[in-house]
């Protein structure tokens, strides 16, 4: 087996295999325009001793917002094996190899889109949040609002969404930065509408993406700055009343807290596990990191298991300054360890998903309680949510 870039000419077994694997049939012009796009740097492949394509995933290198600071990603998608090459090891082999290809590009995180979790966990992977997901009858939405401003149906300038998109995930650890590339191919599309809410100074503080057909408004993406936005983008929802009997909001944060807000709040909501991560390069994550301050320096000896990226692998001492700012650098194996733990833990801790007591608690993180408590202090609350899918 021979571990590859796909070359333009492997382009149409990729999308065949996908094909396969996915069970969708992509037309000839969808085809070709993928086919422009194509990037052999970013998509894998292995290969049998004849040269065909038995399994295939794609590189997504991508920046993500972890506490208002942007962090080099890379996503895997696209991962498909044909029958007969399962069960042989090959995705294992593939995801080992972009591990190091993503440490050796300086990639400090790596998402995903699992089939199965248990899969995924086994590689280093691990769930790091949920979203929300509201069914609202008609009769139920948020009361209409005078609000100051104006709501403008059908902006399609990818400059305006993107600029009211960024202060908005800068808010939440995972969010992807988008390209204009993705708001054009991923994002946007013809059979959708835009609402952009603009203040009384003319600044877009929100916008949603939706779309109304037999009778339901389906809201892909509800994204507000501020009370004011949000109250005058519910309002555009519920002038709709004539229109549908439901609205179905696709994907909200967790901590979203639309149910407090309504008159009755006996809505249908359901809390979605989305998406996994995983820290690729600890050493450089850490050192990226922004922690909470405090009035002296600190530091931590923390053993990381993390077979799967063996440069992660190991005691660790962490030296974190009064200003929150962090040098890791490889401890000695006769060092006291004062905490014990996986690259899977700790990347859900970091993203902010779990705390560091409720993982002790659990037993995923051990060692000293007071070892945990200060880094309880140390890490900062964070609402993990993400909007991309790849």
């Amino acid at each position: 087996m021979e571990i590859r870039n796909l070359k333009p000419e492997d382009f149409d077994d990729m999308i065949q295999l996908g094909e396969y694997a996915f069970q969708y049939c992509m037309s000839a012009e969808a085809k070709e325009n993928a086919r422009n796009r194509f990037k052999s740097e970013n998509t894998w492949g292995v290969f049998d001793e004849e040269g065909r394509l038995g399994a295939k995933l794609v590189l997504l290198p991508v920046d993500i917002f972890v506490y208002g600071k942007k962090m080099p990603m890379a996503g895997i998608g696209g991962v498909a094996t044909w029958p007969e090459y399962r069960r042989q090891g090959l995705v294992k082999e593939l995801l080992t190899h972009s591990l190091k290809v993503m440490n050796d590009s300086g990639k400090l995180l790596s998402m995903l889109h699992p089939f199965s979790f248990p899969f995924y966990r086994k590689f280093g992977w691990e769930m790091f949040g949920e979203y929300k997901k509201y069914i609202i009858p008609t009769d139920k939405l948020p009361a209409k609002q005078v609000t100051e401003g104006t709501v403008r149906r059908d902006v399609t300038d990818i400059r305006v969404l993107n600029q009211v998109y960024e202060a908005y995930a800068a808010g939440y650890n995972g969010m992807m930065v988008r390209s204009e590339e993705r708001w054009k191919h991923s994002i946007l599309d013809d059979e959708g509408h835009t609402a952009v809410y603009y203040s009384p100074a003319g600044e877009p503080e929100g916008y949603l993406l939706y779309k109304a057909e037999k009778k339901e408004l389906l809201v892909e993406e509800f994204v507000w700055l501020n009370e004011e936005s949000r109250r005058a983008l519910w309002t555009f929802l519920s002038n709709h009343d004539s229109m549908v009997t439901q609205t179905v909001v696709a994907q909200m944060p967790a901590n979203d807290g639309l149910t407090y807000s309504l008159a009755d709040p006996r809505i249908t909501q359901e809390l979605v596990p989305y998406g996994m991560a995983r820290i690729v390069n600890l050493e450089g994550f850490v050192q990226e990191f922004d922690f909470q301050g405090s009035d002296k320096q600190q530091s931590w000896t923390v053993q990381v298991k993390d077979p799967y990226a063996p440069w992660n692998e190991g005691i660790w001492q962490w030296t974190l300054s009064p200003a929150g700012k962090a040098s890791v650098a490889p401890g000695a194996p006769n060092d006291k360890v004062q905490l014990e733990t996986d690259i899977q833990t700790l990347t859900t801790m970091m993203l902010g998903y779990k705390r560091p007591i409720e993982l002790y608690t659990m037993g995923k993180l051990n060692g000293e309680a007071e070892a945990v408590k200060r880094l309880e202090h140390a890490i900062p609350f964070g609402q993990t949510f993400l909007l991309d899918y790849f």
